[in-house]
């Protein structure tokens, strides 16, 4: 086993960095340039944003070779294949976030159908509700795969760090997964972190290439679908915990936007410079060491993770606190000691 999960990272790993390449000479192709039209680009130039093909080759070419014997996993395939398809439309023509998100939902929808589901909120209540229990777990699957698909798709903000961040995120799951004896989760985690890390050298800092919503899009709904699958054996708190923590940074990145883009009046689905690491920018660090801060946060929630999986609950919630310092530290600077989450009204230029 050990050695087919470590040939299922490395075949991802040398598919994505093989696939790069022509993905870089394609998209000017095919229409799939990022040009910068606001603020809120970190780049001055059009850049290729059709790297995501090198990581889902990857991934998905890695899993169908060594990992087939898991149906539910050839479900979550066949789910990542419509999912990047949708972002490869919107990469391309452009799609309406409400048409996006309609997408998204009926993807969702399509993988609990075929058993991708959080089953431990159908058993929390028990046989004598079951039917609450069943509309619950529904309503729970379907808005944590659109929610995690897209907090990657919120963070890919700077070179490297929607890639660099699911990597890490999948290599921890892996290892909690590997070591509870849950090798389909693993096996598969490694191949989305192979992919990840496959396409890295190409989209770090300075980048040659984006990997585009149907990338982000595409990690984020892997992430959220695999670790449904359980890193542990029984339906449990502590199978629903685990992603939670290891996600914990997005998780909380991305409510953070919506809770900012409410008091702002201003639509969910919008954009804004108001991400972690749109203020570690605006704090003064540059691409590459604001990506590595944030690598850095997101290892210590996945350590946290790990440690939770294996009932270490008081170094775990260390960690946690740990990690929630430095957020507030990112969030925070020397004139505010609380946030700043209403907009600053724009200067009147001089007449």
């Amino acid at each position: 086993m050990y050695d087919t999960l470590l040939v299922t990272f490395l075949l991802a790993f040398g598919l994505a960095a093989a696939v790069s390449p022509l993905a870089i000479k394609l998209a000017p192709r095919i229409g799939a340039m990022d040009v910068p039209r606001d603020r809120r680009r970190m780049h001055n130039k059009a850049m290729p944003r059709f790297g995501g093909l090198s990581i889902f080759v990857g991934s998905t070419v890695s899993m169908l070779a060594y990992l087939s014997f898991d149906e539910r996993i050839i479900y979550i395939v066949i789910g990542g294949v419509l999912i990047y398809l949708l972002g490869i439309i919107d990469d391309i023509r452009g799609l309406s976030p409400k048409l996006k998100f309609i997408g998204e939902l009926a993807v969702a929808m399509v993988m609990y159908i075929n058993g991708i589901r959080i089953e431990f909120i159908t058993n929390f209540f028990g046989q004598g509700n079951s039917q609450l229990g069943d509309v619950l777990c529904f309503v729970v699957t379907v808005i944590w795969i659109v929610g995690i698909t897209n907090t990657i798709n919120l963070i890919d903000g700077l070179d490297g760090l929607a890639a660099g961040t699911s990597a890490i995120i999948s290599l921890c799951i892996a290892y909690a997964a590997y070591i509870h004896g849950t090798y389909e989760t693993a096996g598969a985690m490694l191949a989305i972190a192979g992919g990840a890390l496959g396409f890295l050298p190409f989209n770090f800092y300075p980048a040659k290439s984006f990997m585009g919503d149907g990338g982000s899009l595409f990690l984020g709904f892997m992430l959220a679908n695999l670790s449904v699958l359980g890193t542990v054996k029984s339906a449990t708190l502590l199978a629903v915990a685990i992603p939670v923590l290891v996600l914990g940074v997005p998780i909380f990145d991305t409510f953070f936007a919506i809770f900012r883009r409410l008091i702002n009046k201003k639509p969910i689905m919008g954009a804004d410079r108001g991400h972690l690491h749109h203020r570690l920018m605006n704090l003064g660090y540059g691409q590459r060491r604001a990506t590595l801060m944030l690598y850095g946060i997101t290892a210590i929630m996945g350590v946290a993770a790990v440690l939770f999986s294996r009932g270490l609950y008081v170094e775990s919630g260390g960690l946690v606190a740990i990690t929630m310092m430095y957020i507030y530290i990112f969030l925070t600077d020397a004139h505010h000691t609380l946030p700043q989450i209403k907009d600053e009204p724009p200067e009147e230029e001089d007449k």
